[in-house]
């Protein structure tokens, strides 16, 4: 049976995403993220079948939560023993995110996904750093005001994520729609057929 490597997030507009993208330069042999890679996790779930697939979109069609007004506040790194792996943009403000983070995993839990234990951090990568990359303290002194005007968003989208050359492709599976905008918070997923239909993942 075909599995589904499968995460929930949001995606910043475009204005903001130029905006990221005019940030990634100036530190050696970062591996850089695309325009198509640039997202915020809310949570990432990791591989299932196809019919969890399904009861995964499902359950967050009931999702009722208010569109977020936020912005990009500062850069940041996380750490892998002792080492600098991943290059971030934060995302502020935390409260109405990590909210939405709760609401999403309580979606989840309700078929049967274990709750996330991590601590969450809004924060969008930027780029991700392996042993032969720069040294990171000159980029995070030069970008540590970044910042963007306030920007929405407006829908939870899940994405499946797609192992390539290059780092990863995400494709989104289905789309939700935040309260408080124009029409009401409802879903546009794929069909049953449609994710039957999509390929099974490389080994």
């Amino acid at each position: 049976m075909s599995t589904h490597r499968l995460f929930v997030a949001l995606r910043p507009p475009r204005a903001i995403r130029a905006e990221l993208l005019g940030a990634m330069h100036g530190l050696a042999a970062a591996r850089w993220q695309s325009d198509e890679q640039l997202h915020l996790t809310l949570r990432f779930i990791g591989e299932v079948d196809r019919h969890r697939a399904e009861d995964i979109a499902a359950a967050l069609g009931v999702l009722h939560a208010a569109a977020v007004t936020a912005r990009i506040s500062g850069v940041g790194i996380f750490e892998r023993q002792g080492r600098p792996h991943t290059l971030w943009a934060g995302v502020a403000p935390h409260a109405p995110l990590a909210a939405l983070h709760r609401k999403v995993d309580q979606c989840l839990m309700r078929v049967g996904i274990a709750p996330e234990t991590r601590a969450f951090t809004p924060h969008i990568t930027l780029a991700r750093l392996n042993r032969s990359a720069g040294p990171v303290a000159p980029y995070l002194a030069l970008h540590g005001d970044l910042a963007s005007a306030p920007f929405l968003f407006g829908h939870v989208i899940l994405f499946e994520s797609e192992l390539a050359h290059g780092g990863s492709r995400y494709h989104p599976v289905a789309r939700y729609l935040l309260e408080n905008l124009d029409t009401s918070a409802e879903a546009t997923a794929l069909t049953s057929a449609q994710v039957a239909a999509k390929p099974p993942s490389s080994p």
